[in-house]
């Protein structure tokens, strides 16, 4: 068998993998990118797309995301790939929301965010999507962005094997990882190091490795509308007051308490599932929309009617949108760390493993892959 050879071979072409094989590749390494499945099918292409550095917490995390935030252009504009630069909303209908949203809008810029309170006329006029009955006002931030996460992970490989001549292999799940040799069952190849983005895959390299990490799955629930008319447009990503009490950034209120109390006391149900509303829309039109968290090494296959209708009642709360006709329904899993916000464990000399960003892998994945590579040494 030939034994063919590349700088770096990256497991896994889900986000978090091409954004390693894109900071390598930039770097003037060779490639090679192995992918299991005939195409990426994870956790990268069940979500939202939304690059959403107002939901990381103030510090290193949100610096990484602003980082992650600026590649994702630099590689969308190269890529000629279509995506949503609309920021975001976190519209607001209740006091104690309105107290966090507030708070967090004073507080925010001393942290690094580019935010702003905005009042009921002020939101509407950013938005037509927004339901304006009780609207007290909301956060406005212009840092976010939207891409389609199928139509981008479908194309990025053929732009990063064009561009930098990266190496994929898809359906070729890795056997074994002993450097410098990796082997597929059907190539060997000669490596200097090698990076396993798995995403939620525990079992199949470094097993025991994963059994003592700490690592837990997320399933979470989502749906997409079918195509808006195309004279309607969301505009700026959509949140509500869930999802206050959901992302870490707005750990920092004090206020938060009181809105969290009231949730947990007139809808736990919401808490159950760990329930917030999300909306972003597809370069082809449809509303994705969102979600739920179920925690376990288990995954449920079967979708929760329930939890559909509760993420539907809640996002009827806020969204106006011409047609909420549900098209297609799914669910997504991801792996997530019960205390840090990714993992990136070294299990052998030359070898890194590189997972867990816990729902913010689109968020994040970009900036994780250059810190990667900034501390690998060759």
């Amino acid at each position: 068998m030939q034994l063919l050879k590349a700088h770096l071979a990256v497991v896994g072409a889900g986000i978090m993998g091409l954004a390693h094989a894109y900071a390598a590749a930039k770097r003037g390494k060779s490639v090679v990118v192995f992918e299991r499945s005939i195409r990426a099918s994870g956790a990268s292409i069940r979500n939202f797309g939304m690059v959403w550095p107002i939901g990381q917490p103030h510090g290193e995390l949100h610096q990484l995301a602003l980082s992650s935030r600026a590649q994702w252009i630099e590689v969308l504009d190269q890529a000629r790939l279509p995506y949503r630069p609309d920021g975001s909303l976190h519209v607001v209908y209740h006091e104690d929301e309105a107290n966090v949203a507030r708070e967090f809008a004073e507080l925010a810029p001393g942290l690094g965010y580019d935010c702003q309170w905005l009042d009921a006329h002020q939101i509407l006029q950013k938005s037509g999507a927004v339901k304006s009955q009780g609207l007290q006002g909301g956060i406005w931030s212009s840092t976010e962005l939207t891409v389609d996460p199928p139509k981008t992970l479908a194309a990025l490989p053929e732009f990063l094997e064009e561009k930098f001549g990266v190496i994929f292999r898809f359906g070729c799940p890795v056997r074994s990882v002993d450097l410098p040799v990796i082997e597929t069952g059907i190539e060997k190849w000669q490596v200097d190091r090698a990076i396993v983005c798995g995403g939620e895959d525990f079992e199949t390299l470094y097993p025991e490795v994963f059994k003592t990490s700490g690592l837990t799955r997320v399933k979470l629930q989502m749906l997409r509308t079918v195509a808006q008319p195309n004279t309607w447009q969301l505009g700026p990503a959509l949140a509500a007051g869930l999802t206050l009490r959901f992302y870490p950034a707005f750990q920092v209120c004090k206020s938060l308490a009181a809105l969290k109390e009231r949730f947990n006391r007139e809808t736990p149900e919401y808490d159950q599932w760990a329930i917030h509303g999300l909306v972003s829309q597809t370069a082809r039109g449809e509303l994705t929309l969102g979600d739920s968290h179920e925690y376990g090494l288990t995954v449920d296959i079967f979708n929760k009617e329930e939890v559909d209708n509760l993420i539907l009642r809640y996002l009827a709360t806020f969204l106006c949108a011409p047609d909420m006709t549900i098209a297609q329904r799914w669910y997504g899993v991801y792996a997530k760390h019960p205390n840090e916000p990714y993992l990136s464990l070294n299990p052998a000399p030359g070898v890194s493993i590189v997972t867990s960003p816990g729902g913010s892998g689109m968020t994040l994945s970009f900036g994780i892959g250059e810190k990667t590579l900034e501390h690998m040494e060759w």
